[in-house]
């Protein structure tokens, strides 16, 4: 009897079963093990002509996997690249594209350095202590004055945004002589910096705006209604006419 025939044992069946466990680890789960089955068995194939062919029909059934990607530039060079990455490079075909290697795909990128600010007046921001930084380069004359009174209205400004209270115009002289090293200093000056009131009414302008942007406008159906009224008794007149 043919051996496709035999009947199985239902023992048999249930021994034979494979757990996910037990199974091999996938390199990209996202094509599936069947793929991954196909490419497995594409390296055991002993003859080139046959094992190229079975490599471009792997290929085609990884793009139609991916519809959506076909018009996407290298798109090709990409499925390639995965198809050696899935065979572990052990897969001895022709590709039309640079074979990559493992080493290759192995490199990390250098870290990146972020910078590490402490600021001791975190409410300021870094931007603040940026500009002072530029201040003091700059040389003595009206330019510069008018650069640290912006940034003395600027600090006033970030200060009520957290705060919500009221602040003095020597607190804010003190911190930006602080700040500054010592070489800005406004203390013994008599200039003014904007009213409180104002900069509490420029942050709450600002905050509404941004709270505004996110929210559909809603349109009152009372001109709606008075709108439909009026074609309807439009209607009326016209059909009194005629």
């Amino acid at each position: 009897m043919n051996q496709k025939y035999i009947k199985e044992n239902a023992n048999d069946v249930v021994h034979h079963l494979e757990y996910n466990a037990e199974r091999s680890h996938l390199i990209i789960p996202e094509y599936g093990r069947h793929l991954q089955k196909l490419i497995d068995q594409a390296t055991e194939i002993e003859d080139a002509e046959t094992r190229n062919k079975a490599a471009k029909y792997i290929i085609q059934v990884m793009g139609s996997l991916n519809p959506h990607l076909r018009d996407v530039p290298d798109f090709q060079h990409k499925l390639w690249d995965q198809l050696f990455i899935m065979s572990d490079f052990k897969l001895d075909v022709q590709s039309p594209y640079p074979i990559p290697s493992r080493e290759v795909l192995q490199l990390k990128p250098d870290a990146l350095k972020y910078p590490q600010n402490f600021p001791k007046y975190r409410y300021y921001g870094n931007n603040i202590k940026y500009m002072i930084d530029v201040a003091n380069k700059w040389e003595e004359g009206e330019m510069k004055s008018a650069l640290v009174k912006v940034i003395a209205n600027h600090m006033k400004k970030s200060y009520l945004s957290w705060n919500k209270d009221t602040v003095k115009d020597d607190v804010i002289f003190e911190h930006l002589y602080e700040l500054s090293g010592g070489k800005l200093n406004l203390l013994q000056s008599s200039e003014e910096l904007i009213n409180t009131t104002d900069l509490l009414r420029t942050n709450k302008r600002m905050s509404n705006k941004t709270s505004s942007q996110g929210q559909p406008k809603i349109q009152s159906n009372k001109n709606n209604k008075g709108q439909g009224k009026q074609k309807s008794f439009q209607k009326n007149n016209n059909q009194k006419n005629q």
